[in-house]
């Protein structure tokens, strides 16, 4: 197995592990109390659509349809992406701080926070999982690959996305829909 392959799949169940350490850490450690729930199983929905981008993504990736023969080019590329990715991922975890939840939920004293990123986007994290995502998917040198991974991952968020909206709207009306004027979804200055 080529050791461009080993590293992707190693550097996928380490982001993986990441993700599930911190949820079950932000679970333990949450010193405020759920105040009201919106999740609406999309959290569930999200974990299914990146499941299957993963299984197909890797599943074409290991033959030779839709192969890009740049490899190197490519890993290195998709390396960049998933790591600017996950900087931006711990970014906006931290900058929330103990307002950060894995699921769409309302926690005493909730407050918007429009600081960091999140004065440009209203979803950095999202946008710093797209990038690993598509970073992964890059890394395997196959268009094919990254077509399958985006199009399920996207679907996802943009469901997800549109859940979390509706809930803050409900929670901060105004507020929240001044802030929606003032910045984009997932993308700085265009989406």
């Amino acid at each position: 197995m080529d050791i461009k392959l080993i590293i992707i799949i190693a550097f996928s169940y380490l982001y993986g592990f990441f993700e599930i350490v911190m949820s079950i850490r932000q679970r333990l450690k949450r010193k405020k109390e759920i105040v009201k729930s919106g999740d609406k199983a999309s959290i569930w929905l999200l974990i299914i659509f990146i499941a299957v981008g993963y299984f197909l993504a890797f599943r074409i990736g290991m033959t030779t349809i839709g192969r890009i023969y740049h490899w190197s080019a490519f890993f290195a590329i998709g390396s960049i992406l998933s790591i600017v990715g996950l900087i931006i991922r711990i970014t906006s975890i931290s900058t929330l701080k103990q307002h950060f939840t894995y699921t769409v939920t309302e926690i005493e004293d909730h407050e918007l926070i429009e600081t960091g990123f999140y004065k440009v986007i209203r979803h950095p994290g999202y946008l710093g999982q797209v990038l690993i995502f598509l970073g992964t998917a890059t890394s395997l040198s196959n268009w094919l690959s990254m077509t399958l991974m985006i199009i399920p991952v996207l679907f996802g968020y943009l469901y997800r996305i549109r859940i979390e909206e509706r809930f803050m709207i409900r929670q901060w009306g105004q507020k929240y829909l001044d802030y929606q004027n003032k910045t984009k979804r997932l993308i700085p200055w265009i989406y």
